[in-house]
């Protein structure tokens, strides 16, 4: 009775794997922006780092003009 008990479990732990081999999928991505962007989009930032990323782009602030922009306007 034990074995049988056993293989009942290895078979659920078989179909279990297979049941999530079968969600997962495969996607192709043709740039490797385009691969970026979905792992950003799928992936959460924690909110920690995300206020020190926001603090840091404010310190940076926006870029200069360049000096041939200020001559053409």
């Amino acid at each position: 009775m034990k074995h049988e008990h056993k293989f009942l479990s290895n078979q659920q732990q078989e179909q279990a794997a297979e049941a999530q081999t079968a969600k997962t999928t495969a996607k192709e991505f043709a740039s490797v922006e385009e691969l970026l962007r979905h792992d950003a989009a799928q992936t959460t930032v924690p909110p920690e780092i995300a206020q020190r990323l926001r603090h840091s782009a404010l310190e940076i602030g926006a870029p200069k003009r360049p000096w041939w922009r200020k001559l053409l306007d």
